[in-house]
């Protein structure tokens, strides 16, 4: 058994503003006694704006954000997943990118998001983050103490053969760090969020963003921490903060063997 800890923000346009943000919250999460801690997507950076991210992204090395949490993690002595950085790969490309860091405070494995959300939801209300970011190919299903991660961001949430790929790979935990719109969230978050649960017998860990931006647009928060038989153990709504819960690996392997659908 271990404890996780997912951090809900609301992140702007300022990297250092962020990162002290971040700090603080995985500080309360280290003293709740949190083994595993998970931030929401774009953590360091909200933004779309391809031309001035490109301006301020660098090279996962070179990333102050991520450069914080590694210190943090290797002080702590804690597993932390950063839902995502956005990190600049060359000149003129971006990825938004999920990384795990291990209690040396050493990248141990990092998940580049697949599926890019290009929705027109309204007339005032439309995303385009292919036009932003370069697509990764590859899910990736990583080794953490307890058992296998199956790493995902977002809107890949709404491909459930992706999870069932990790689910058959062994991944006993998911984690879906987001940034939900508030429009989509209020629908599906949580039907979603514990469809993959279920379907796949995985605990679910889903940091998010909440709360009205910079820039305008409104997140919907709600992290939840889902058991691998949908039971929803925590939630958040929209504050800034932290929800944590116990986790029984076990109890993955258990439902499997009494319905083996997968």
């Amino acid at each position: 058994m271990f404890r996780v800890s997912c951090i809900q923000l609301k992140s702007n346009n300022d990297i250092k503003h962020n990162l002290i943000e971040t700090s603080k919250l995985i500080r309360r999460a280290v003293s709740q006694k949190a083994d595993f801690i998970l931030t929401p997507e774009v953590s360091s950076l909200f933004s779309l704006n391809k031309k001035q991210l490109l301006i301020k992204c660098t090279s996962m090395n070179k990333d102050i954000y991520l450069k914080g949490v590694k210190k943090l993690a290797k002080l702590y002595k804690k597993w932390i997943l950063v839902g995502s950085l956005i990190i600049k790969t060359n000149k003129n490309q971006l990825v938004n990118r999920s990384v795990l860091v291990n209690p040396k405070g050493i990248v141990a494995s990092y998940y580049d998001k697949i599926h890019m959300y290009d929705a027109k939801l309204s007339k005032k209300e439309n995303y385009f983050e292919s036009g932003t970011f370069t697509p990764g190919k590859k899910i990736n299903v990583t080794s953490v103490p307890w058992g296998k991660l199956g790493m995902s961001i977002c809107y890949d949430l709404r491909f459930p053969n992706m999870f069932q790929k990790m689910a058959k790979k062994g991944a006993l935990f998911l984690s879906i760090p987001s940034a939900f719109t508030e429009t989509t969230g209020k629908k599906h978050w949580h039907a979603l969020l514990r469809a993959r649960a279920i379907e796949n017998y995985c605990y679910i860990f889903a940091p998010a963003q909440g709360g009205k931006h910079y820039n305008g647009r409104k997140t919907f928060g709600h992290s939840l921490i889902v058991s691998p038989d949908g039971k929803i153990l925590k939630t958040l709504k929209r504050s800034v903060g932290i929800i944590t819960a116990k986790i029984e690996p076990k109890l993955s392997i258990l439902l499997r063997k009494r319905i083996p659908s997968l």
